[in-house]
């Protein structure tokens, strides 16, 4: 599944609900939750295959990412 409509500030609101939390900010978002580490470009529209990347790198599921949006 794509995701083809999602902005940074829709993934970060997302990861932000299953513990990840902000780690540093800039031209891109450095995100941890403990043990796991991801990078979201800070976009209007993330690119898909760039989302679907992060989503398998944070450990959940197209399915759980979608019921987090």
């Amino acid at each position: 599944m794509l995701f083809t409509d999602v902005s940074s500030e829709r993934a970060v609101s997302a990861f932000k609900k299953v513990g990840f939390w902000i780690l540093r900010q800039g031209k891109h978002l450095g995100m941890t939750n403990g043990t796991r580490k991801i990078i979201i470009p800070r976009h209007n529209r993330v690119n898909p295959h760039t989302l679907k990347g992060i989503i398998r790198d944070a450990g959940l599921t197209d399915e759980e990412f979608k019921k987090l949006i």
